[in-house]
């Protein structure tokens, strides 16, 4: 795997952590909303916490699609799941949340699963193979050999 794919994976993690700890930092503000009250959650995302947060989950969504276009989910998931333990570290120290022991047990086990599969490959062979498959075809049509 290249250095821009772990830096991809890297930033799919970072993104979704900073993003939903900006996005609680900005509700505390903001208080209580409903979906019955449209104009609070509008009002809602004016707030520069939230705003932010929906800034950093745009580009999660936008590094998380990159990932799923040359990963299977199964690859990609367990490998930006190490978000979970930014993601308390962040609660606990900035936001001043409580982390319970069970949680970080609980976010322990999540990283001895991460480590489990992150040796694996990043595609499954039938699916790197139907990926080839046009190219050959491709190659093919324009008179080359494999």
């Amino acid at each position: 795997m290249t250095f821009r794919k772990y830096l991809v994976l890297a930033g799919v993690a970072l993104f979704a952590s900073v993003g939903d700890s900006m996005l609680s930092r900005g509700m505390k503000d903001v208080g209580s909303v409903s979906i019955h009250h449209l104009q609070s959650l509008i009002l809602a995302v004016l707030n520069p916490w939230i705003a932010g947060g929906i800034l950093f989950l745009l580009a999660f969504f936008a590094a998380y699609m990159t990932a799923l276009s040359w990963a299977d989910l199964t690859y990609v998931l367990p490998a930006t799941s190490i978000g979970y333990v930014l993601l308390a570290l962040i609660a606990k120290f900035v936001l001043h949340e409580q982390v319970t022991l069970l949680r970080w047990l609980g976010i322990f086990l999540i990283a001895v699963g991460v480590s489990l599969v992150a040796g694996g490959p990043a595609l499954t062979q039938t699916h790197a193979a139907h990926e080839q498959a046009p190219a050959e075809t491709e190659l093919a049509s324009l008179g080359g050999e494999r």
